[in-house]
């Protein structure tokens, strides 16, 4: 007995691997940003405290952003947990960031129908072109880094830097012919088996594979991580402005609304967050702030419309250069951009509209309501006494005398006093 309660633990311990193997799954697709980079270097660090037998990040990225991919990369090469990279489903694709992404794992893997490559950088940033020699500089530096990478792996550094350069593209099949990926699995499933027993290098020493009946957990971010990721999007970062800036017209040409102060506070907070992960041209956020302005001046200034046609034509135009790139997912679709430009165009022109026209209208409340209303002299106004208006009694001075009983008219306003004059009968009119 004694004997079988010494050698229990070790018999678990032994056991563990078959009974109780973790795999971390990630199901990661979109746009290579900051959100994507703190979401997998947390998980790294999650997988490593739960001692995850590995971390599997199923990846579909068209590219994205320089400084989060190296944050991933980083993230991955220092993992003491072996992570598997794994281009699927079929029609996926790890391109441009996705290419450093995937050379970098401990076990590059891709789905049947899916291709890597055209890892050539851009210029994202700012509307700004680079020079011939900054483009050489920057290629250069994408080219040394990423034969690192494939160098570490012992994957194709020769092919890695065709596809900075060159902008190349090819199938996972290609891939696997070129030792630019590790195998090509048409599942995860199939993925796990085919790995099973493998050696791999890990920043804290060689791992040897156990996936056997290994229990499969997909990781999901967090409600925070979502919102974050889904702001970041330009279609969303674009609207959340246009919010934000009609809600801030409306509160300052309706002062005291509140609610549409605070909505379109809140939304311009959260479209300038996103704005630090999109290659944004500050002069379309100028045109389309001069845009607002204008139709605030077009309120209080007669313009008999000009500044409006300036602001919507400010407001366009903002909205068209508002974000500068050559890769389509990092610019505002014009199926989200034509109807939001619009539907925010006619929202200022009627708000415009309502608002002239209240200016322009007569009072209907308030002292100011009274002028140009009829009463009846309580007493003789010579010129001062008692008139009846509205159901009230008031005092009132007379322009001339006016007789107890007589028709007054409003004219002004002076204090508490009513200046009033006589209204005179109407003629009747004659037989014929």
């Amino acid at each position: 007995m004694k004997v079988l309660v010494y050698l229990l633990p070790l018999f678990l311990l032994l056991a563990r691997p078959a009974y109780g193997a973790r795999v971390h799954l990630l199901e990661i697709s979109g746009i290579v940003n900051p959100v994507m980079a703190e979401f997998i270097t947390k998980e790294i660090d999650v997988a490593a405290k739960e001692d995850a037998q590995a971390l599997v990040i199923e990846l579909d990225t068209p590219g994205g952003l320089d400084l989060a991919m190296r944050d991933i990369v980083k993230a991955i090469m220092a993992s003491p947990v072996p992570v598997i990279v794994y281009v699927a489903p079929s029609g996926a694709r790890a391109a441009s960031a996705g290419v450093f992404i995937t050379l970098s794992a401990h076990i590059a893997a891709m789905a049947p129908g899916t291709n890597i490559g055209a890892a050539h950088p851009v210029a994202i940033g700012g509307g700004r072109q680079m020079d011939e020699t900054m483009k050489e500089k920057v290629v250069n530096d994408a080219v040394a880094y990423i034969r690192g990478i494939a160098s570490k792996r012992g994957r194709n550094a020769d092919w890695a830097e065709k596809a900075v350069r060159e902008s190349v593209s090819i199938t996972a099949e290609e891939a696997l012919k070129l030792k630019v990926i590790d195998l090509v699995a048409k599942d995860l499933n199939e993925l796990l088996q085919r790995i099973e027993g493998w050696k791999v290098d890990t920043a804290f020493g060689e791992r040897v594979l156990k996936l056997k009946g290994a229990q499969v957990v997909t990781r999901k971010m967090g409600w925070r991580l979502r919102v974050l990721d889904t702001i970041s999007n330009p279609n969303v970062a674009y609207i959340l402005m246009m919010i934000g800036l009609a809600g801030l017209y409306f509160e300052l040409s309706n002062p005291g609304a509140i609610l549409p102060g605070v909505i379109g506070a809140i939304s311009l907070i959260l479209a300038f967050y996103a704005f630090q992960t999109l290659p944004v041209n500050y002069a379309g956020v100028l045109l389309i702030i001069l845009a607002v302005i204008l139709f605030l001046m077009e309120i209080y200034i007669t313009s008999y419309g000009l500044l409006t046609l300036g602001g919507i034509i400010s407001l366009a135009l903002g909205s068209l250069m508002l974000f500068e790139s050559p890769v389509p997912y990092l610019r505002v679709s014009l199926s989200v951009l034509l109807p939001t430009l619009i539907f925010i165009s006619l929202f200022f022109v009627v708000a415009i509209w309502l608002a002239v026209k209240a200016r322009l209208s007569k009072p209907i409340s308030g002292m100011e309501g009274l002028i140009g209303e009829e009463g009846v002299a309580e007493t003789d106004l010579l010129p001062e006494g008692k008139v009846f208006i509205h159901g009230e009694i008031w005092d009132g001075v007379a322009e001339g005398s006016v007789k107890k009983g007589e028709r007054v008219r409003v004219k002004a306003v002076r204090g508490l006093k009513l200046i009033v004059e006589k209204v005179e009968p109407s003629q009747p009119q004659e037989r014929r």
